[in-house]
């Protein structure tokens, strides 16, 4: 991939974090989603959202990515206020995301969500774009040849021209993400990329994580609720729990509080969630 999409030096990281979400509450009609909430990601690192069901974890990415806009609060990305601008426009700052069920075109090709995923980079108007040459061309060309190279480095090139909507569930959870990172982002929020993976697909799915952070430096963001790709890929994890933040820190050490058990496991015994979820798995299998 592209040299261009690593990260920062070490000395920017350190001056300052790619994201800083401050005071952000948000509330629909008389429910309170989110109080209050304090978050900080520094650039290059893996910070995992964990909590229940309705915790709100999906509000704060929804806030962040624009889909939201919060009662209170601020959202700073890379030094820059992001309340006043919407999706489109923070996409084209760098921030790429995934949704839970997908949002891609089931009717389209694996090859044509990547480019619309590359609509930020486009610039040619439309009279321009019915022209025989010129920069329309230009930035189809250009556009064609990074969406190949992403789908290259994601395996997905044998399926560019299928159908997603024939592709099995964890093909198009992969598409989301190859559509996502067609806009170059600096900071990606994953919406539970291990929901419906089998496990035998985990372990390969926590590889996949640690190599997009390493290789692209790309920053992540992610919810999950498996504490085995958690455990394996997070540096830092923030449980959020009616909203509010329980606990941070790292996974391994926070996940076993007996708070965060409580809230998350149902119970206040020292148990470690890694270890709850390999008895359910078995049970279930």
């Amino acid at each position: 991939m592209s040299a261009e999409w690593q990260t920062a030096p070490q000395e920017a990281r350190r001056r300052r974090p790619l994201l800083e979400v401050q005071g952000l509450t948000v509330r629909f009609g008389g429910l309170l989603a989110v109080a209050d909430l304090d978050l900080r990601v520094e650039e290059g690192e893996i910070l995992a959202l964990v909590g229940p069901n309705g915790a709100g974890k999906t509000t704060v990415l929804n806030c962040i990515s624009g889909f939201v806009r919060p009662a209170a609060g601020c959202i700073h990305f890379a030094g820059r206020d992001l309340l006043a601008l919407g999706p489109e426009r923070r996409a084209a700052l760098g921030i790429g995301r995934t949704f839970q069920n997908g949002q891609l075109f089931a009717s389209m090709t694996v090859l044509e969500n990547l480019l619309i995923g590359r609509h930020t980079y486009l610039r040619a108007g439309l009279l321009q774009g019915l022209l025989p040459c010129g920069p329309a061309k230009s930035e189809d060309a250009r556009a064609r040849q990074r969406a190949h190279e992403i789908l290259a480095w994601l395996e997905l090139e044998p399926y560019a021209d299928c159908v997603v909507a024939a592709l099995p569930a964890g093909l198009q959870k992969l598409v989301g993400v190859a559509r996502a990172l067609a806009g170059e982002p600096r900071l990606l929020l994953l919406d539970e990329p291990a929901a419906g993976v089998s496990l035998r697909e985990v372990a390969a799915l926590a590889e996949q994580l640690r190599r997009w952070n390493a290789e692209l430096g790309l920053t992540l963001l992610l919810i999950e609720h498996n504490m085995e790709v958690v455990q394996a890929v997070a540096q830092r994890v923030c449980v959020l729990n009616y909203g509010r933040k329980l606990a941070e820190g790292e996974p391994g050490r926070v996940l076993r509080e007996p708070a965060v058990l409580e809230a998350y496991l149902g119970r206040d015994e020292e148990v470690n969630p890694l270890q709850e979820q390999e008895v359910s798995d078995h049970a279930a299998g």
